[in-house]
């Protein structure tokens, strides 16, 4: 039973581990973009186990790679030669579009920024950093350390030396008022101001559209124009695409491609969504600055067979069926839908988003100011009426995040629309 469960599950693990809803949920199984729960209840996903379901529950593609993997080896580690490992790089290295790429498999996004870290400061032999305001990395020791949102980042101790940017979320701050390019350029002119007072950073790590802040982004070009300075400098951009990769946006097969008039960035890490549910993140760099180390090192677990086989099935899938453009086209729709039924609800302050990443801002009506217990109450009441979405945001996590698998069609949009609407509706 899942009361039963519940109780064992704080008996035996940490109180800080988050749980949705007041009545959690069990859930058993999935197909396409369902899940159903223990109780045999259905569910529509936009969520997709924070945006790491990227195609689709149960994708027989996928499914099918593991089963034939798990029955040859499961596991050898990267001190073996593994040809799925090679095959995924050599696809994910052609994709990333950056020159004489080399790529480093690890088990999560976590992991993965905490390599793009390691990385940049060896390369640059400087421990400073430039992160974004409003931003989420993880949840190791450096990734906390660089993360700029205190929902999410439980100690001021860090490795790292962090000075935070502006310019991740349009709607607030100093330039909100602002038009895009004379937004643009106030935050090159900040960091500019901010370059003069520090020794040479390492590098910038920016989220292109930032996560677990709520599906904030800046205007198209702001990390392009941030790059021109950065570049004058030495100093490296890494892009962090755990959540957006892999065309979520639409728009864009990399979120960096919304500011990229200046070439890609020097890194991108990846994860969630390249595995479908299996546990992959990376790195993708210059060579030079791959192999900057100089010291032994290897994964245990990254790039172990078995995740690479769902990796190379997955992404073979996102392909073949264009699912960027299917995020371009229903999570277009999808906005729209959203935004007409929040012009009659006075606590959505915004919706926003591109593709299949839609956040929606709710705060007290006539006000900035965060409602976070409205929001929870909008997330209970979407998963009353079989819809599951997330929440996130700075100012208290007041942004329901909405994120389903790219598969997504037209009548399943709809549906969720409209239980959406009926939940924003019950806000009293």
């Amino acid at each position: 039973m899942t009361n039963d469960l519940l109780g064992r599950h704080r008996a035996v693990l940490p109180d800080w581990l988050a749980l949705y809803y007041e009545e959690p949920l069990e859930l058993t199984h999935g197909e396409g973009r369902h899940v159903w729960d223990a109780q045999g209840n259905r569910y529509l996903d936009f969520f997709g186990g924070i945006l790491t379901t990227m195609t689709a529950h149960a994708l027989p593609e996928v499914t099918k790679a593991v089963s034939e993997q798990a029955g040859r080896i499961i596991h050898s580690s990267t001190l073996y030669l593994n040809r799925p490992m090679v095959e995924l790089a050599e696809r994910i290295a052609q994709l990333s579009g950056i020159p004489d790429a080399r790529v480093f498999f690890t088990t999560s996004g976590t992991e993965a920024n905490d390599t793009a870290l390691l990385l940049a400061t060896a390369y640059r032999r400087s421990n400073t950093i430039l992160a974004m305001r409003n931003s989420y990395h993880g949840r190791s020791f450096s990734a906390v350390g660089i993360t700029g949102n205190s929902s999410w980042s439980p100690t001021s101790l860090s490795p790292l030396q962090t000075l935070y940017v502006h310019g991740g979320v349009r709607t607030r701050g100093p330039f909100a008022s602002l038009s895009d390019e004379a937004y643009i350029a106030a935050c090159v002119e900040d960091l500019k101001d901010l370059l003069g007072h520090t020794r040479a950073p390492a590098a910038l790590i920016a989220e292109p559209v930032q996560g677990v802040g709520g599906f904030t982004a800046p205007p198209d070009g702001l990390y392009a124009a941030f790059r021109e300075v950065l570049h004058e400098r030495g100093i490296l951009w890494i892009a962090d695409e755990v959540q957006t990769g892999w065309g979520r946006t639409g728009e864009h097969f990399w979120g960096w491609q919304a500011h990229g008039r200046n070439g890609p960035p020097d890194i991108v890490t990846f994860a969630k969504g390249i595995g479908n549910g299996m546990s992959i993140g990376g790195v993708v760099a210059r060579s030079e600055i791959m192999n900057c180390l100089d010291s032994n090192s290897i994964s245990t677990f990254g790039g172990t067979q078995i995740t690479m086989a769902a990796g190379l099935a997955n992404l073979n899938y996102l392909l073949e069926h264009d699912l960027q453009g299917n995020a371009r086209r229903v999570g277009g729709l999808l906005i729209e839908r959203l935004r007409a039924v929040a012009a009659q609800v006075p606590a959505v302050r915004e919706v926003r988003g591109r593709g299949l990443m839609i956040g929606i801002e709710i705060t007290k009506p006539g006000t900035d100011e965060a409602d976070p217990q409205t929001a929870a109450a909008v997330l209970e009441a979407a998963r009353e009426g079989g819809l599951l979405i997330g929440k996130g945001g700075g100012h208290n996590t007041s942004s329901l995040r909405v994120a389903p698998p790219l598969s997504l069609n037209v009548a399943e949009a709809e549906e969720g629309a409209a239980i959406l609407e009926n939940a924003l509706r019950s806000i009293p």
